[in-house]
């Protein structure tokens, strides 16, 4: 619904809240957006060996996720259009630690915002080395990264933002 200007400024109190309170929600949902829902992405693991896992190429050779489960995905996150760099449809557990290809592992995760897909891809090759050098366990890695990947990422690399952003703020300070 369009309104004048005149009418946005003579709205009443209860309507200036109702309009408040639907834009809180929104932005309460693109703040959320840096975790994926998990209704519909709780994260699927491989009954994969370490072993497995650690071997060399061994992500690249099981990643396949067909076009159409891409879009369903999109669909199920209520993304009808995006542009080709906007997203990935993500691994929530990462092939790398067993992740499955599974829907129920896939969201659209975006490349813009501070928590992006760039920055769980940093968390992601930190887990796996730690996992493939016996610092972590694997089932440990695996249900850390589906359950909040950004507090993860902060516990191991020790801040409260991506790594890359610190060091490009520190660089501007100098």
């Amino acid at each position: 619904m369009c309104r004048t200007f005149h009418e946005l400024t003579s709205a009443t109190i209860p309507e200036v809240r109702k309009h408040f309170s639907i834009l809180a929600f929104l932005a309460a949902v693109a703040i959320a957006g840096d975790l994926p829902d998990r209704k519909l992405t709780p994260g699927v693991a491989e009954n994969v060996s370490i072993d497995t896992i650690c071997a060399k190429g061994y992500a690249k050779s099981v990643r396949h996720v067909p076009g159409p489960v891409k879009e369903k995905v999109y669909r199920e996150y209520g993304i009808l259009s995006h542009g080709p760099a906007e997203y990935e449809i993500d691994h929530l557990i990462s092939l790398e630690l067993g992740g499955s290809n599974d829907i129920a592992n896939l969201w659209p995760q975006s490349y813009e915002g501070t928590w992006n897909a760039h920055v769980k891809d940093q968390l992601e090759d930190r887990l796996h080395a730690m996992v493939c050098s016996g610092q972590i366990g694997l089932k440990e890695a695996q249900k850390a990264i589906a359950e909040d990947w950004i507090g993860k990422y902060k516990e191991i690399f020790n801040t409260n933002e991506p790594v890359a952003f610190r060091e490009t703020s520190r660089r501007r300070r100098r």
